[in-house]
């Protein structure tokens, strides 16, 4: 199953600058190896925004909150899941 995630990072103020450099470097190894895997298939950044646009590729609602619930940062976001489907009229062979 494909879903659309778009992930809002809100990191406290007041965190200090070396946690907050050693959770995003964790972040960063961790969606690499999610990528890696064939889980994360796609990931942009919003522009101007500490905000991303991901497609996962799971089997289950269950299996994405797991995958979502291992990243770093997961309880500094916010996040917003729609389901998808392939659109009968899509020429891509590889969006299922």
């Amino acid at each position: 199953m494909l879903f659309h995630v778009r992930m809002d990072v809100k990191l406290p103020r007041d965190l200090p600058l070396a946690e907050a450099d050693a959770l995003k470097a964790t972040e960063r190894a961790r969606a690499q190896e999610l990528q890696r895997a064939g889980v994360w298939r796609h990931l942009w950044r919003i522009a101007g925004q500490y905000s991303n646009i991901s497609i996962f590729d799971v089997s289950s609602p269950q299996e994405l909150h797991d995958v979502l619930s291992t990243l770093p940062l997961f309880p500094f976001m916010e996040i917003a899941v729609a389901p998808l489907c392939r659109h009968p009229s899509s020429i891509r062979e590889d969006d299922t």
